[in-house]
């Protein structure tokens, strides 16, 4: 599915009953299987937690990734793996905007509009790879959650993989999680 016909699709469904709405519980730092015993704290230089993201990275602008920052990873820690997700999608699971994995263990930052080197993404909800920035509909604003993990091993999974193969991968494995959540509303 092309990914205009995907957000098409969101738009027309942003008024759908709230039996279809996900929670922040459903995203993936929530998950007991992948707790660590330890928690990342996760920051951006660009936004603030419960702040808005600047249009400059949403799909609404430039889709620029924003930067990231992360500290507290225990120091068996192999690899990285990076997720957002918006549970505020009008679908029955939290939307992904973003999967990531293998960021070497000795970076502890994301660069603005940077993939580290070694690191390996994967698709995104409507099936693209990459990252797809903020692009709730009309309404009131979206929380987007950046998840950052951990990981006491790189993992094996193949370029193109979703957010559940990665979560899939990572159950086992997962040292530290820690998240961001900020807004994001259309204008």
């Amino acid at each position: 599915m092309k990914l205009t016909a995907v957000i098409a699709t969101l738009a027309l469904t942003a008024g759908a009953s709230s039996a279809l709405a996900a929670s922040a519980d459903q995203v993936a730092v929530n998950n007991p299987s992948l707790k660590g015993k330890a928690t990342l704290e996760v920051v951006s230089s660009a936004f603030k937690s419960g702040a808005p993201i600047p249009d400059i990275y949403s799909s609404y602008a430039a889709g620029t990734r924003p930067p990231l920052n992360w500290t507290g990873a225990p120091k068996a820690t192999k690899a990285f793996a990076v997720l957002v997700e918006d549970p505020d999608a009008p679908m029955a699971t939290p939307f992904v905007h973003w999967v990531m994995w293998n960021v070497p263990a000795t970076d502890h930052a994301l660069w603005e509009g940077r993939v580290p080197e070694g690191a390996i993404e994967g698709k995104m909800g409507a099936g693209r790879m990459g990252y797809f920035g903020p692009h709730p509909p009309p309404g009131a604003p979206h929380h987007y959650h950046f998840e950052v993990f951990a990981l006491d091993q790189p993992l094996s999974i193949e370029a193109g993989a979703d957010a559940k193969a990665l979560e899939t991968a990572m159950a086992g494995h997962v040292l530290a999680s820690g998240e961001l959540v900020a807004t994001y509303q259309k204008k």
